[in-house]
């Protein structure tokens, strides 16, 4: 069955599914505004995309990421939209809320990434790994079927949780954003327990983005959106909402293209490696460069061509697989399938040999490591003794001096922590959530170093 834009573009409200739009002010317009007013959003201005800790003031860091693939996102939604709009697909107003319902999404993409970058996650995960693996302390009692969102920790089930129910967590639905915002931000609709038992080989399934916490929220998203559902029970998991694959483009072309930027300012590539590179995406000029251009105004020029050429062959993509993406059988990236497949399949080759693996950027890494794994040490024995106290909060903090010390100078929330499960989720909500300084901040609080 074909998903329908009437339904896809849903406004209403997580929890809140009456909400009416107001005259000149629609729910994309305020879910944008309440995603950039938010403080997980705002923390996202110290935390790593690539190059963690660097000093570096022109170095991309996940805020500006993420408000450069918001506005990537927003022309990709323009162009698609235009062209649905011209097949007579949709309406003008619908083509202005794919637009805006796509820039939301995109805003909202990293706001679950936890600090240090992947590398953070994977730290987040080995460390839950070995917790159940040892069988001790409050993570490592957790059922077995809940473990695969630890030892896996995902910053995208995170950014769900985040937004549906951890900021302005005293109301249902958190930040109460609209279900086509949810829905295009959703790259992976399904929990890690149904990744397990469906069949290998979609897309939105390469990893999970929901946590069994969140999967009635989830639920509620994808059947006012009219998702295409598959599986039963704890198996049942969405195909992605159509927009969903622009939102992954956007995110694609950016961090691809701004990577090889950043690589240039901190010299782990030359400039005319960069240049070269960015030529293969946005071909090279039709007449010479200004002499008096600077090198690295060279490559910015190269940058912004690169983004546009990227962004018209995406559209393109999602234009010639658009019977596929709407019935929900599209089962790819549209860079990998667009005119600049070959490019990006380069740039990511180069990426992966002499930026991911740089030598400033892997010691950091190590350290950004090695801070993890401190606070959530120490903070495990937190959960641990609150545990032992029956999950009574005021008993543990009057019993526990110390432990009441630390909650206060954290600003630690024990409220709504009623079992092992909702204490593991705690304890990664909290350490996922700081940015890179203010993790290393902590460290050196409880380790004795200030």
């Amino acid at each position: 069955m074909t998903m329908q834009w009437e339904r896809l573009l849903n406004p209403g409200r997580l929890c809140r599914p009456e909400f009416a739009e107001a005259p000149g002010r629609p729910a994309y317009l305020q879910d944008y505004d309440r995603i950039l007013f938010s403080e997980p959003f705002r923390r996202l201005a110290q935390k790593t995309q690539v190059h963690p800790l660097y000093e570096h003031d022109h170095v991309h860091h996940r805020m500006i990421h993420s408000l450069e693939t918001a506005s990537a996102g927003r022309s990709l939604g323009v162009l698609a939209g235009q062209a649905m709009l011209e097949r007579g697909l949709i309406s003008e107003a619908q083509r202005d809320a794919i637009a805006g319902t796509i820039q939301a999404a995109c805003l909202l993409h990293d706001i679950g990434n936890p600090p240090f970058g992947h590398s953070g996650e994977d730290s987040i995960g080995q460390w839950f790994a070995q917790q159940f693996q040892a069988g001790t302390g409050v993570a490592g009692s957790i059922p077995q079927a809940q473990q695969a969102e630890f030892e896996a920790f995902e910053g995208n089930a995170q950014g769900f949780r985040i937004a549906a129910r951890l900021e302005m967590a005293r109301r249902a639905g958190g930040m109460r954003l609209s279900y086509a915002t949810l829905g295009a931000f959703m790259k992976y609709p399904c929990t890690a327990e149904a990744r397990q038992q469906a069949e290998p080989g979609y897309v939105g399934l390469k990893k999970f983005g929901v946590f069994q916490s969140e999967a009635v929220l989830f639920a509620e998203v994808a059947e006012a959106l009219g998702l295409r559902a598959e599986g039963v029970g704890v198996g049942k998991y969405w195909r992605r909402h159509p927009l969903a694959f622009l939102v992954e483009a956007a995110d694609d072309i950016c961090y691809r293209i701004l990577d090889l930027e950043d690589a240039a300012t901190v010299g782990d590539l030359s400039a005319q490696q960069v240049i070269t590179c960015l030529e293969e995406i946005a071909g090279k000029p039709n007449r010479a460069d200004d002499a008096s251009m600077t090198v690295a105004e060279v490559v910015a020029m190269r940058r912004a061509g690169a983004i546009h050429q990227a962004i018209e062959a995406a559209v393109e993509a999602f234009m010639a697989n658009y019977d596929a993406i709407m019935a929900g059988d599209f089962n790819d990236g549209l860079m990998e399938v667009s005119s600049k497949a070959e490019a990006f399949a380069q740039v990511k080759d180069i990426s992966n040999a002499r930026i991911f693996t740089a030598q400033r950027k892997t010691e950091l890494e190590i350290a950004g490591r090695s801070v993890i794994f401190a606070v959530l040490d120490h903070f495990h024995g937190l959960y641990g003794d609150l545990r032992d106290c029956g999950w009574d909060s005021e008993l543990f903090l009057a019993r526990h001096g110390y432990w009441a010390k630390l909650v206060r100078a954290v600003g630690l929330d024990l409220r709504d922590i009623s079992d092992a499960y909702s204490a593991t989720h705690a304890l990664a909500d909290f350490v996922s959530g700081m940015t890179d300084r203010y993790a290393v901040k902590v460290r050196d609080m409880v380790s004795g170093r200030i």
